[in-house]
């Protein structure tokens, strides 16, 4: 295993579909070069595919920032969005605002923000409408008591 901390950024761009997948491959080649157990590898790579994916839909932008430590995987996305009017609702599984369009291109499913947080040990989240929303993700590498916070 690796002693340093990493730490990096992946910018986005909204509506740039061509581009979907890039930073979480990302992140995940980074994760399996550093020895990280595959098991938490898919669960980093899966909470930042869809962070990815909320911002490449509904956002301008956004930024994926990670920070890699001995003990966690953090990753913070923030974008440049409409903002989340409803936090409580857009967490059930299912609900989606997408627009049509991206649906009909098999995204927009409404399984985003439940997927990241069903991936993480933390997750937070923290909206306002008309500026953006922040999403804080951590996954613990060490110890094995690994409770779920909100």
């Amino acid at each position: 295993m690796y002693k340093d901390t990493i730490e990096g950024s992946l910018h986005i761009v909204g509506g740039d579909f061509s581009r979907a997948g890039e930073a979480s491959t990302e992140l995940k080649r980074i994760l399996h070069e550093k020895g990280i157990d595959d098991a938490l590898v898919r669960r980093a790579a899966i909470a930042t595919f869809e962070a990815e994916m909320n911002i490449i839909i509904y956002a301008t932008a956004g930024i994926l920032r990670y920070t890699i430590t001995p003990e966690e995987i953090r990753v913070i996305a923030e974008d440049m969005g409409p903002g989340i009017e409803d936090i409580e609702l857009a967490m059930q599984e299912g609900y989606s605002t997408a627009p049509d369009w991206v649906r009909e291109m098999g995204w927009g499913a409404g399984m985003g923000l439940p997927n990241m947080k069903k991936n993480s040990d933390i997750f937070r989240i923290d909206s306002t409408v008309g500026e953006g929303t922040t999403v804080e993700m951590i996954i613990r590498i060490k110890g094995k008591e690994q409770s779920r916070e909100d």
